[in-house]
């Protein structure tokens, strides 16, 4: 990472591709990797092997669910930072029903896991990693019940590709050593020792990129599903009713039971009744309008509503007008997510337990009180704020809000500890993948799974790698009196696919990978494309800024006023007016996330694919 004031100032493309210079046209600008243009569909994701996945569904005469669920299912066979165990939450616009649906397929915390639990083990936070980090799997019935609601083929058809590399597949080098630097890890667990470390005792215990990376027991567990089908089919069962056997027989059959013994045995808490109980939920996803187009997210379940709330906030000022990426348009962005953040980070949790003032939240009224608190330098003491007057209600929470502002009024901002070192980098920007799918007839796709990332404790001889989300659930109320653990109860999650549409139809869908910055990037993604008038891969590259004025998701749920993550080309000036502004700085050379979007040219009736130039996303379109 480079140092303040060392960037030659000719350095500027981003100004360039922002700005459409005289005499460029849109879409012109010399992007890193070209726009995905397709007429039929359009299939993006964390893996080109992935992609390619979705691409075949789509040749087999798959809708984009079809090809969405072989891309998540394609990705968790390939530990792009998450597996099986994990979970998956989507948005899926119906083209018939005209209108966006939430898919909830977020596991839950297994019984005793309480906060007088985890307290009792000594901990301030549910662990990081381990099988007490677990909630319970939700990716498999994720895809199964999206494939059965709404797609149109067999889970079968849909499972090959992954069949296909859990027998084998040629590993990448960032999965290889991704598994080598976490073997100590690994080791802790019999399972996954077994899976992953397939040259035990030499030099390099994992496998080495290229090589041919075999999952048999996962290739197993998934043979069971298909055979769980084709016995539904053969006794006269419908296509959904088939897949839905499958369903049953990993969350109460005898794919279950193996989870539940090989977790347990493990250390864990899973029960069976933890997994037969479980169920995904198809739900509404909220929404704001922002300038005539309608923004949807997943609930407060996730950290979603945050990019909303952020959006009724800016649409008290004039982008357009401050200039993209200028001094004044970052400290405006930082303090309206700082403020958004603020009430993520009180308010947000499982609605099924608490309920969460989204209402008031969400409201024009509440954003423009919020609004009015962004001044000319960042305000490190943001707090989250009241609420419940905007819906009418009295906050019952009053007493621990102004005992939390009362403690942050009290600090000193020059002793606020805002260094970025690695291993909190880490933990607030834990990656995992993003799906994004959609065809000629209409449906649309936008999906972020994740959990289960390397290193991963595998369930048993499933071949099925646990999530690590328990860790995003606080033990103390003073925190979020929303997001406490429970038997039954998901965790606040980062994980925000994104779908937007104008005049009804479908506008952009969107979503991106990097824990507590996802909406940060999604944020400016979709102002770069309506406010300075980017195309879809200009904006997928374009230069972000990442702030960390809000609490960490993961480990220790750390909050570090004020600084900014900046990309290493910044003009010298604009430096100088964030320095003024109370900012500290450091630098990446690429700073937009690994964003995959498609944007719908109803003129023409194509779509336009991006995936930035971050990590290894990308796609295929037809």
């Amino acid at each position: 990472m480079k140092q303040l004031y060392l960037w030659a100032l000719c350095c500027l493309p981003w100004m360039s591709q922002a700005q459409n210079l005289p005499g460029m046209a849109p879409g012109s600008t010399p992007n890193d990797k070209p726009i995905l243009h397709g007429k039929n569909w359009v299939a993006i994701t964390g893996k080109p092997l992935a992609a390619t996945a979705g691409a075949a569904i789509f040749h087999q005469g798959g809708n984009a669910v079809d090809a969405a669920c072989a891309m998540i299912a394609a990705t968790s066979t390939m530990w792009d930072v998450l597996s099986w165990g994990g979970e998956t939450q989507a948005l899926i616009y119906h083209p018939l029903e005209k209108k966006v649906i939430a898919i909830n397929a977020m596991g839950y915390a297994p019984t005793g896991a309480t906060v007088d639990f985890y307290k009792s083990q000594g901990m301030d936070y549910p662990p990081k990693f381990g099988p007490l980090a677990a909630t319970t799997p939700g990716t498999p019935g994720g895809i199964m019940t999206m494939l059965a609601e709404y797609g149109t083929l067999s889970l079968e058809q849909v499972l090959a590709p992954s069949m296909q590399l859990a027998q084998g597949y040629p590993i990448e080098a960032q999965t290889a050593n991704a598994i080598e630097s976490g073997k100590g890890r690994i080791k802790e667990w019999p399972y996954s020792k077994k899976v992953f470390l397939p040259h035990l005792g030499e030099e390099r215990e994992g496998p080495s990129p290229g090589e041919i990376f075999v999952q048999e027991d996962l290739y197993q567990t998934l043979s069971k599903l298909v055979e769980a089908e084709r016995a539904a089919l053969k006794a006269g069962k419908s296509r959904k009713e088939a897949i839905y056997a499958a369903y049953d027989r990993f969350y109460k059959g005898d794919i279950a039971k193996e989870i539940v013994r090989g977790t347990r045995e493990q250390g864990g808490l899973f029960t069976e009744a933890d997994l037969a109980n479980w169920k995904v939920k198809i739900e509404e996803p909220l929404h704001v309008n922002y300038k005539g187009i309608d923004v949807y997210k997943l609930k407060e379940w996730t950290q979603g509503p945050a990019l909303l709330q952020s959006l009724n906030i800016l649409e008290n000022f004039d982008l357009k007008s401050m200039g993209y990426n200028s001094g004044e348009y970052i400290n405006t962005l930082y303090q309206a997510m700082s403020l958004a953040f603020a009430d993520r980070d009180f308010y947000y949790g499982d609605p099924a337990y608490v309920k969460s003032p989204m209402k008031g939240l969400l409201s024009k009224e509440y954003a423009r009180e919020r609004a009015k608190l962004i001044g000319e330098k960042n305000d490190p003491k943001i707090t989250a704020g009241d609420p419940y007057p905007f819906q009418g209600e009295t906050n019952p929470y009053l007493d621990i809000l102004n005992k939390n502002k009362e403690k942050i009024a009290a600090l000193d901002p020059s002793q606020a500890n805002s260094t970025l070192d690695e291993t909190f980098l880490s933990a607030f920007q834990s990656g995992t993948t993003s799906v994004e799918a959609a065809d000629a007839d209409g449906w649309v796709v936008s999906v972020t799974p994740s959990g289960g990332w390397i290193p991963a404790v595998i369930a048993g001889n499933t071949g099925v790698g646990l999530s690590q989300r328990m860790q995003s659930f606080v033990l103390d109320e003073n925190l979020n009196p929303f997001n406490l653990p429970e038997p039954g109860k998901r965790p606040r999650v980062t994980l925000t696919p994104s779908l937007a549409l104008k005049d009804g139809k479908p506008f952009l869908a969107f979503a991106v990978q990097g824990g507590d910055s996802q909406d940060q990037n999604l944020l400016q993604l979709f102002l770069n494309i309506v406010e300075f008038g980017m195309d879809v891969q200009e904006a997928s590259e374009a230069a972000n800024f990442n702030t960390y004025q809000m609490q960490s998701s993961f480990g220790d749920h750390e909050i570090k006023p004020g600084a900014i993550t900046l990309r290493e080309d910044t003009p010298e000036w604009i430096l100088k007016d964030l320095l003024r502004r109370g900012y500290k700085m450091d630098f990446w050379p690429k700073t937009s996330g690994p964003i995959n979007a498609i944007w719908f040219d109803w003129k023409h009736g194509t779509f336009w694919g991006g995936s930035s130039n971050y990590g290894d996303d990308y796609g295929i379109a037809w």
